[in-house]
Formats: structure tokens, C-alpha cells, sequence
């Protein structure tokens, strides 16, 4: 990821977000990261009037990608476009939703560790501890001792999700901590609230949303993941339930299709949101842009 918009570099930056979001979509791969990111978030929202969801069986057993089938079939006659058109929605779901848990806990520790000395000893050593386990097995414990559900894989991934996020906004707090308009905002007397709230989250919040980009991006592939391990919600179409369900009717060898398109989806939404995160931090620093 690129370096972070320091707190000197955004006081040059431009006042309002308009030129910043222009400047962004000025840039190809950033105009074509929205835009893959735009249609999977369409496709989600419109996922019923897309394509009926999957179910039952079919007559078009293992039908590779043809006019009525973009996609292909299964092994029980099941469109693959409909599959990845719903799995969409809840791969989207999960990604977001995750992505902001990990967000508000990383956030509010990073912000508390950065100002407050007391609560940095303690925030930094949970961080650490967090950083330290071993996530995957941990994750997979817990997706087997919980209700697979869309709920219980959204908590569990944005759960272990905030240590990163924590350490990034620690590492830029301290830095506008540090700044001469903090120590003054002391001496008039504000509170450390409101020294948090009003002077250190406003510079920080560019690498606010290249974390929800990020963090989102990778929720999506420990979701895919899990479901693959069959620790997926069985009632909700994921991506990660397609792969699964591939890999069980043994068909991977002779049914492409079951398995290229889900991960081509998740390719697709992993490079889009890492490249729209980058840009977005690129365009926001004028010293990467001539500003």
C-alpha cells in the first residue's frame, strides 16, 4: 500500500473531496477500479431482477458456457451465472459489513493508543498479541464451533480484521498528535475528546478509506475461504460455496467453468478495490500528483 497522507501534506490538499474524486477518476486504473467495483455493487442490489436464484435441479447437466448458459451448469443442472450473480450479494455482505467492524474497533484503538499514553501501553500490547495469532486456524475454530451463518462469518472476520487497522491509525495519529495545532488546542483547553474527534479523525480519515477498501477486499477472500472449507453459511450463495460445491462433485477436472468464474469475481473485486485504495491515496497527497 502506499504511504499514508501525512497530516503537512494534507493541509496543502485540496479543501473539499469534488477535485479529489475528479483527479481520481481522471486516472484509468482508478476509473476502471470504480468501475468494477460500481457494477459488483449493482449486480448485488440487483441481483433478483438479474437471474431467478439457484435451486433444485435441472436437465442441463454439466453444460459448458453457451447462449443459455453464460456460465456453464453443474453437476445438478444449476445455472453457474445465477450461482455468481447471488454469490455477489453475499460475498458484497460479508466484505462490507466485516470491513466495517474491523474499521470501528481498529479506528477508536488507534485513535485512543495515538493520544492517550495510558491506553497505548494497553492498545498496543492487544494489538500485537492479535497480530501474533495464527488468524486462519482461528478462524476456522470458531466457524466450527458457531452456527455457520452470514452473521456469525461477518463478526468473526472483521473480529481478528482490526489489528491491522488499529496499527495504521495509531502509527498516523501519533504523527498529528505531534503537531504544533494539537499542543495548542491543549493550552485553549480542549479536551481530550475533543482533540481525538475534531483534530486527529479528520486527518486520518484518508487512510480510513483505503483501510475499508482493503480490509474489505480481504474479508471477501477469508469468506471465500472458509466456505470453501465448508464452514460457509449452507442456506446463502458465496463464491466460496461455489468453489465448495465444485470441489465436492468432484468435477473440477472436467468442469472449468464451475470454478474460473467465482474466481475470476473474486480476482476481480481483490485487484479493484486494492488498486481504487491506492489511487484514492495516491490523489489525496500532492506531493504524488504535483499539487
Amino acid at each position: 500500500m502506499s504511504a499514508p497522507l501525512m497530516p503537512e501534506a494534507a493541509a496543502e490538499a485540496a479543501p473539499s473531496a469534488k477535485p479529489a474524486w475528479r483527479a481520481f477518476l481522471r486516472k484509468p486504473s482508478g476509473l476502471l477500479a470504480a468501475t468494477v467495483l460500481t457494477v459488483m455493487v449493482v449486480v448485488a442490489l440487483a441481483a433478483p431482477l438479474i437471474a431467478d436464484e439457484p435451486g433444485g435441479t435441472g436437465n442441463d447437466v454439466l453444460v459448458g458456457p453457451s447462449g443459455a448458459h453464460w456460465f456453464g451448469t453443474d453437476d445438478l443442472g444449476q445455472d453457474i451465472f445465477a450461482q455468481v450473480v447471488w454469490g455477489t450479494r453475499t460475498s458484497l455482505m460479508i466484505g462490507v459489513a466485516a470491513s466495517l467492524i474491523a474499521i470501528v474497533l481498529g479506528t477508536a484503538i488507534g485513535l485512543a493508543s495515538a493520544h492517550f499514553r495510558p491506553v497505548d501501553a494497553v492498545g498496543t500490547v492487544v494489538t500485537d498479541v492479535m497480530l501474533a495469532l495464527p488468524t486462519l486456524p482461528l478462524m476456522i475454530m470458531l466457524a466450527a464451533i458457531v452456527n455457520p451463518s452470514v452473521w456469525t462469518l461477518t463478526v468473526i472476520i472483521g473480529v481478528f480484521a482490526w489489528p491491522e487497522v488499529a496499527r495504521l491509525i495509531r502509527s498516523q495519529g501519533l504523527v498529528v498528535s505531534a503537531m504544533p495545532y494539537i499542543d495548542g488546542a491543549r493550552v485553549l483547553g480542549a479536551s481530550g475528546w475533543r482533540i481525538v474527534t475534531r483534530e486527529i479523525l479528520p486527518a486520518v480519515v484518508p487512510l480510513i478509506v483505503v483501510s475499508v477498501l482493503l480490509t474489505a477486499s480481504r474479508a471477501v477472500i477469508s469468506e471465500a475461504g472458509l466456505s470453501f472449507l465448508g464452514l460457509g453459511d449452507p442456506d446463502s450463495w458465496s463464491w466460496g460455496r461455489i468453489l465448495l460445491n465444485a470441489q465436492r462433485s468432484g468435477v473440477v477436472a472436467i468442469a472449468w467453468w464451475q470454478t474460473l468464474f467465482p474466481s475470476l469475481a473474486i480476482l476481480l473485486l481483490v485487484l479493484a478495490a486494492t488498486v481504487a485504495g491506492m489511487r484514492f491515496n495516491d490523489i489525496r497527497d500532492p506531493r504524488r500528483n504535483g499539487g
